[in-house]
């Protein structure tokens, strides 16, 4: 699926513009533990998340990821934007919870991390 598929389905606000919106996503991962998508995100997914501090950044750069979803309409600060903007991270805020995020997602076609 399009990335701007994605941000019409999931109703979602563009907030640092840093990919290509013709971008194929097949895979997501969604979680609130950053231990967690160290360990398990695969790059190049999309990360479904709640939290908004810049450490989020520093992960999705670590694991190669390049887009992220913040759900519940939570805006991340002027510091996470920037540094995303310097780590070419595409942020997206929706109003959507993680749980619809991830099942309209899932209804569509994109799958998780565990999923082959």
């Amino acid at each position: 699926m399009k990335l701007k598929e994605i941000t019409r389905l999931l109703d979602a606000e563009v907030i640092s513009d840093s990919a290509a919106p013709d971008a194929d996503i097949e895979m997501v991962y969604s979680s609130d533990l950053m231990s967690d998508v160290l360990f398990f995100a695969p790059a190049d997914c999309i990360l479904i998340t709640s939290l908004t501090h810049p450490h989020v950044i520093r992960t999705a750069e670590i694991t190669r990821i390049n887009t992220i979803i913040f759900v519940q309409n939570k805006k991340p600060d002027s510091e996470t934007v920037e540094l995303a903007k310097k780590k070419n991270i595409h942020l997206l805020v929706t109003p959507l919870s993680k749980f619809a995020a991830c099942g309209r997602l899932y209804l569509n076609g994109i799958r998780d991390c565990f999923e082959k």
